[in-house]
C-alpha cells in the first residue's frame, strides 16, 4: 500500500524523430513578439533551440514555457511528450504539480491577514496554535532505538520565523539532518498528508517534532509554511483551500489552480516522469502518492507543497508581486506590503537573500550570471517547475517540467539566462 506524503511532496525515440516541428516543437500562443519592442524575437528563439536539443539528448522529456514583459505574453510554447504511455504532447494549458511554488501563495495569504491587523509578524505562533508552546531543540539521538532528547528553545517560534524558514522546524523525508529525518519517520510524519488529517492535526504533529536549532538563528528549509496554512484557517475561520480560492484565485482569475482538481480537469494533469534508459516512464514510489492532486477526501491542504496550476495561472499571481500588489485590477496587497516582500529577511543569518514570500536575486547572483536584475524574485518546485519575476524589467518567466530523480538538468538556469539575453531595450 502506498504511503501518502506529497511534500513536494519510450513511445517515440528522440533520436529517430525527423520532424521536430510536428512532434516536439508545439507552439501555443506564440503570437505576441511584436507587442514588446524591448524583446528580441530572434534572441528568444534560442530557447527553442536549447529545449529541443535537451529533448533530443534525453535531458528532459519536454516542457512548457511562458514569458511576460510589461504584462503582455511575449513567448509561450510547449514541447515534448508528456505521457509516454499515451503519446500525449505537452500543451500550454497543462496542469502541473507546482509543489514548493505553493509557498509564495501561502505567504501572500498570511500577509493579507497581517494587513487586516489580525496579528503581528513577530507574534509567537503558540499564541494562535498552542501546540507550539512546548517545542524543543534536538540534543541527542540514538539510532539503535530512535530515542532522542531535547532541550527547551529560548526563543519562541514566530510567524516571521515560519515565513523565512528560520524556525528550526524540519522537513521529513528531504530533511538535511538524518537524525531529525529518522525521528519524523518514526513519529509517522511520512503519512502526515493522508486524506484523514485536518490542518490543525497536521500542525500539532509538526509541533511535536524536535527543532534543528534556536529559532531565528539559521535558515533550515522546513514545514513551517504548512503550519502557516493552519494559521490561516485559525485566523480566518475558513478552510485554507476556500481562503485561497476566495481571496486570491477568484479575484485574479486563476481558474486552474487547486489543491483538489475537479474531475473535469483530471485529464489535464500531466504525470511525473523519470528516465527509462534512453526514454521516459511514469515515476512511481512507495514513499508518497504522486497522484495527490486527484486524491479525494483530503482535509489537509499543504501550504508548502500542495497546489497544482498552469503557467498562465501562476503568471497572474506573479503579476501581483511586481505590480505593487495589484493583479487583474484587484488590490491583493498594499504597495508598501509588496515592497516588504523584497526586503532580505536573512541579514546577519545567511549570505544569500530571502524575502517574506520567495528568494531574492542578490548582487552576488547577478555577478555569477544568474540573469535578471538585483531584487528579482525566484523559486522552484520539487517536480521541476521554476519561476522568476523581475520588478525592474517587468519580466516574468516560467518553465514547467514534471520530472523526478533525473539529475543533470540544466534547462531551468539556461532558460532564465536566455530570457534576459533577449532584452534589447
Amino acid at each position: 500500500m502506498r504511503k501518502h506524503n506529497f511534500l513536494f511532496i519510450s513511445l517515440i525515440s528522440l533520436s529517430s524523430c525527423s520532424d521536430m516541428s510536428l512532434t516536439y516543437d508545439i507552439q501555443t500562443g506564440n503570437k505576441s513578439y511584436d507587442k514588446s519592442q524591448s524583446i528580441s524575437a530572434d534572441r528568444m528563439a534560442r530557447i527553442d533551440t536549447m529545449i529541443i536539443k535537451s529533448i533530443r539528448q534525453n535531458v528532459i522529456p519536454g516542457a512548457v514555457a511562458l514569458v511576460l514583459k510589461d504584462g503582455e505574453v511575449v513567448y509561450e510554447k510547449a514541447w515534448g511528450v508528456s505521457n509516454p504511455e499515451t503519446g500525449s504532447l505537452y500543451s500550454s494549458d497543462d496542469i502541473f504539480r507546482i509543489a514548493s511554488m505553493t509557498k509564495a501563495i501561502t505567504s501572500v495569504a498570511i500577509l493579507m491577514l497581517w494587513e487586516e491587523g489580525r496579528f503581528f509578524l513577530d507574534d509567537p505562533i503558540e499564541k494562535y496554535l498552542p501546540a507550539f508552546s512546548s517545542t524543543g531543540i534536538l540534543e541527542s539521538y540514538d539510532p539503535n532505538d530512535s530515542s532522542y532528547t531535547t532541550i527547551p528553545n529560548q526563543t519562541k517560534i514566530t510567524i516571521r520565523h515560519l515565513l523565512t524558514h528560520t524556525s528550526g522546524i524540519g522537513y521529513s523525508d528531504i530533511d538535511v539532518n538524518s537524525s531529525i529525518k529518522a525521528i519524523y519517520w518514526k513519529n509517522g510524519l511520512i503519512n502526515i498528508f493522508s486524506p484523514s488529517l485536518t490542518m490543525k492535526e497536521a500542525a500539532k504533529e509538526i509541533a511535536r517534532q524536535p527543532l534543528h536549532h534556536e529559532p531565528g538563528t539559521k535558515f533550515t528549509y522546513s514545514l513551517g509554511i504548512d503550519v502557516l496554512g493552519s494559521l490561516v484557517e485559525e485566523i480566518s475561520g475558513m478552510s485554507f483551500a476556500d481562503f485561497l480560492s476566495e481571496r486570491i484565485f477568484k479575484p485574479l482569475g486563476m481558474n486552474d489552480t487547486y489543491f483538489n482538481l475537479p474531475k473535469k480537469n483530471y485529464n489535464r494533469l500531466v504525470p511525473v516522469l523519470t528516465r527509462d534508459g534512453q526514454g521516459w516512464k511514469i515515476f512511481d514510489t512507495e514513499v508518497y502518492d504522486v497522484d495527490y492532486p486527484i486524491m479525494e477526501g483530503k482535509t489537509f491542504f499543504s501550504g508548502g507543497a500542495g497546489l497544482s496550476s498552469t503557467v498562465r495561472d501562476y503568471a497572474k499571481f506573479l503579476q501581483v508581486l511586481i505590480q505593487d500588489g495589484n493583479g487583474n485590477n484587484k488590490q491583493i496587497l498594499g504597495k508598501k506590503t509588496c515592497e516588504l516582500l523584497y526586503e532580505n529577511q536573512l541579514r546577519g543569518i545567511e549570505d544569500w537573500s530571502l524575502g517574506l514570500a520567495t528568494g531574492i536575486l542578490s548582487e552576488k547572483d547577478l555577478y555569477q550570471g544568474s540573469g535578471g536584475s538585483v531584487g528579482s524574485l525566484t523559486w522552484g518546485g520539487y517536480f521541476n517547475t521554476i519561476y522568476f519575476a523581475d520588478p525592474e524589467e517587468k519580466i516574468i518567466g516560467l518553465l514547467f517540467k514534471q520530472t523526478q530523480n533525473i539529475g543533470n538538468d540544466y534547462t531551468s538556469q539556461r532558460f532564465r539566462e536566455l530570457v534576459f539575453q533577449s532584452v534589447v531595450k
